[in-house]
């Protein structure tokens, strides 16, 4: 929603001043310059990425509009999973944990958080970290080596589809200027038309330079930084999981393992230590 609060701000200041120093909202409405500037950097950006970039593209523009969901209730989710889930490790056995593990999907721990459940990313980097316990083929120094390598490839691509986005953003001022170009052309072919005539061209010519700007650091530019602040907040969560699963094969108590990762979260989605506490109860009695 953030996305979309900013645009209606942007578009508001900007009409509200056009607008109050005399100008009209028709003499902005130029659609073909908004084709030529819009079909431009759609082809750029087409050229410069693959299909899959182009997907995860579309997928984290839709993210940003919906938001992030690693906010404290979903953090909260985690903990409650992770506590059971290294509980029934410590009590019945690494091996109590190979069902849950190989078939998330129909184990009941999982179907507690649906949270956790629904968001196959997590569910998988989850089964993934704690595997190699339970097959006893990684020692926990290596495990540390898996997981930091695995949440590097998440990184690496995070980055890739927003880099592209980033270069589209830098790209629209200068295809702004091919479309006011365009514009200036037009309007010489006609140069020996009315005054009126020739003012309108030119300023449709104008409103290309001022749409590829505008798209540009009003549009294109703030959805690349919003998806990079939630490629971040993944990032983190994904790193949170890991320290929990790394504090348990180094031996501690589910509940020490679970405060240790507890305290690497941001003040915004980290529960209190009572709130905890509640958690660790919840899941004890269920």
């Amino acid at each position: 929603m953030n996305v979309i609060a900013g645009s209606v701000i942007v578009i508001a200041c900007v009409l509200i001043g056009f607008i109050g120093s005399g100008g009209e909202v028709g003499a902005l409405i130029h659609p073909f310059e908004l084709v030529t500037i819009g079909g431009c950097a759609l082809g750029a950006l087409i050229t410069m990425t693959s299909k899959k970039i182009m997907v995860d593209l579309v997928k984290g523009m839709i993210g940003a509009i919906k938001g992030s969901p690693f906010n404290k209730a979903m953090y909260g989710e985690l903990f409650k999973c992770l506590y059971e889930l290294l509980r029934v490790g410590r009590r019945d056995g690494l091996m109590a944990l190979e069902s849950h593990v190989s078939n998330p999907h129909e184990s009941k721990i999982f179907q507690k958080y649906p949270r956790i459940a629904k968001n196959h990313h997590v569910t998988e980097f989850i089964c993934g970290a704690l595997a190699p316990i339970i097959e006893g083929t990684a020692k926990p120094d290596q495990l540390a080596g898996l997981l930091e390598t695995e949440i590097k490839v998440i990184g690496e691509e995070h980055h890739a589809p927003l880099g592209a986005l980033q270069k589209t953003a830098d790209g629209l001022p200068g295809f702004g200027i091919v479309a006011a170009v365009l514009g200036i052309v037009i309007t010489m072919a006609a140069i020996d038309g009315p005054v009126e005539e020739i003012g309108h061209k030119v300023g449709a010519a104008l409103v290309g330079t001022f749409l590829g700007i505008l798209l540009s650091y009003g549009f294109i530019g703030p959805l690349a930084g919003r998806m990079e602040i939630l490629g971040e907040e993944e990032l983190a969560f994904f790193r949170t999981a890991a320290s929990a699963v790394m504090g348990f094969v180094n031996d501690l108590p589910p509940k020490v393992a679970i405060e240790q990762s507890r305290r690497g979260v941001t003040s915004n989605c980290r529960p209190k230590r009572e709130e905890l506490d509640a958690m660790f109860k919840e899941v004890e009695a269920s």
